[in-house]
């Protein structure tokens, strides 16, 4: 929703203001022109980038449009299915064998769907369970091995991102190529005999060319390519929040408190309190919410520190 408000709110101003001032729509409906350079701009996109980079392109775009928001209860079903994967590897890590080998079939994964729909952010959970259950590795090892991998996913995701942001830099000269170009096809005219009238209609119709490069740049292409930029933002910070749980699990702490260390990297306006992170947690283990869940509370605190 908030992506087609801008977009009419973009047009609405742009061109309201051109219709205010008398202009009419015949004057800037220039498909040749928009041929011109919207077909080298895809070219160009084209050629350079490879394949792979397209298709998460393409992905990233869709996301733009749809808009998938990671809000708190994408958050609960995260953090509740680290602790859960974390209790099993309490009890060794071979007991996640069955868990992180299929995780589209597996009960416990099941139950949380939004994460399940995450298929980068699946694969980061599970290839890193299945690292840790290959063999001894300290947290140390373990932060540093992550750090890399993220940085890595980090500069790949983003670079659809940078690409449509070059792109939409090199609009306002391809503006101009296909001006330029009007601009021949104007002085062919006037070796043709053509009138002042005539004359005065090529070269308007030449300078629409330089008016949709320049659009096309600020008002679609770099908004996109910030747009691009935050998402792939959002989703890292997820990753990381499982970074966190993982490292802090292989320092040797309790699973409450990992997660409540991957809580922290949580961003702030999805954020669950610790108190609520516990609800969750003791709601997740069937415990009620009555006075003595009180003392249960304190002693979560306690068995943590």
């Amino acid at each position: 929703m908030q992506f087609f408000l801008g977009i009419a709110i973009v047009l609405g101003s742009v061109f309201g203001g051109f219709f205010l001032m008398g202009g009419a729509f015949h004057q800037i409906w220039q498909p040749i022109e928009l041929i011109v350079i919207a077909g080298a701009g895809f070219g160009a996109i084209i050629i350079g980038n490879p394949k792979h980079v397209l298709g998460e392109m393409v992905t990233q775009v869709k996301k733009v449009i749809v808009r998938k928001k990671y809000d708190s209860e994408f958050q609960r079903q995260l953090l509740l299915l680290m602790y859960e994967l974390l209790q099993l590897a309490a009890g060794g890590l071979k007991a996640l064998d069955a868990h992180v080998e299929a995780p589209k079939d597996s009960p416990l994964f099941q139950r949380y769907p939004l994460v399940l729909d995450e298929p980068k952010l699946l694969a980061f959970i599970v290839d890193n369970f299945r690292l840790m259950a290959m063999g001894k590795i300290n947290a140390h090892e373990l932060e540093g091995v992550l750090e890399q991998e993220l940085e890595a996913i980090h500069e790949e995701m983003n670079q659809p991102a940078k690409s449509i942001g070059k792109i939409g830099e090199a609009m306002p000269g391809f503006g101009i190529l296909a001006a330029v170009l009007g601009i021949v096809i104007t002085m062919n005219t006037v070796s043709e005999g053509a009138t002042s009238g005539e004359i005065a209609e090529h070269v308007g119709a030449a300078m629409v060319g330089t008016f949709i490069g320049i659009f096309l740049c600020y008002g679609v292409l770099d908004p996109l390519a910030n747009v691009m930029k935050q998402l792939v933002g959002q989703e890292a910070s997820n990753k990381e929040c499982v970074k966190v749980v993982l490292v802090t699990h292989v320092a040797g702490k309790p699973p409450l408190l990992a997660i409540d260390a991957g809580r922290r990297l949580v961003a702030l306006n999805v954020k669950p309190s610790f108190a609520q992170l516990e609800r969750w947690i003791n709601e997740l283990e069937g415990r009620d919410s009555e006075p003595d869940t009180g003392s249960r509370r304190g002693g979560g605190r306690a068995k943590a520190a």
